[in-house]
């Protein structure tokens, strides 16, 4: 009989962001697969999590994959963890979910941490209707993209790292508006957390002159 494969939220910052039940499938699966098992590492010492890790990361995904549909097969139960959020949301999970499904394995995923949300509800902006972008494309591609948002309606979600955090900004000025509204987040459930609101413009101005740190999710208004 084959086994079931969990996909595992982990916490974004704050080490108490992670549910019963994840800690639970976490100690009792065969094998977990983690971003970074540096990284995970620190989070299963935390909860006394002794079950033994895998690294699974866009490096080496497509090999690790085949590795794990073979435990899989052979009845075992895998877990996998990225190094914060839900697995498959701009991290590692999606190839092994699909390979799961075409060998009619079980996949769960379990409900948990995701920097998304609380940033788009942070952000003030209509959150009823939204588009989750993830990364932009860092060069080819950025400008067409870009371009195709300025319809997009609905309010707009958008991962970035921070040293490209003010060209993003100014970019999403140069194709929205100087005065399309918007908000920061940074460092979600962690020590330094902080959300700015603004239009863009200032928001690039702002930034311009504080370097952020951290991770940092982008909220912006949909047309009107």
């Amino acid at each position: 009989m084959a086994g079931k494969l969990y996909i595992v939220p982990t916490p974004i910052g704050n080490l108490k962001d992670i549910t019963l039940r994840a800690l639970e499938i976490l100690q009792q699966v065969d094998l977990i697969w983690a971003e970074d098992t540096r990284t995970s590492g620190k989070l299963l010492k935390h909860y006394e999590i002794k079950t033994p890790m895998q690294s699974f990361h866009k490096f080496n995904e497509h090999k690790q994959v085949e590795k794990m549909m073979d435990m899989l097969r052979a009845g075992k139960n895998l877990a996998i963890i990225s190094d914060a959020g839900t697995p498959g949301i701009s991290d590692p999970g999606f190839l092994a979910v699909r390979e799961a499904l075409k060998n009619n394995i079980e996949v769960e995923t379990l409900p948990g941490a995701t920097a998304l949300i609380p940033a788009l509800i942070n952000s003030g902006l209509p959150s009823e209707r939204f588009v989750f972008e993830g990364f932009l494309p860092v060069k080819k591609g950025r400008q067409t993209r870009l371009k195709e948002l300025a319809e997009e309606k609905r309010s707009m979600v958008f991962y970035e790292s921070p040293h490209r955090l003010v060209k993003t900004l100014e970019q999403l000025a140069g194709v929205l508006g100087d005065e399309r509204r918007a908000a920061v987040s940074r460092e979600l459930t962690k020590k330094f957390e902080e959300t700015r609101r603004g239009n863009l413009k200032e928001l690039a101005r702002h930034f311009a002159s504080r370097p952020p740190k951290g991770e940092i999710v982008i909220v912006v208004e949909g047309k009107k």
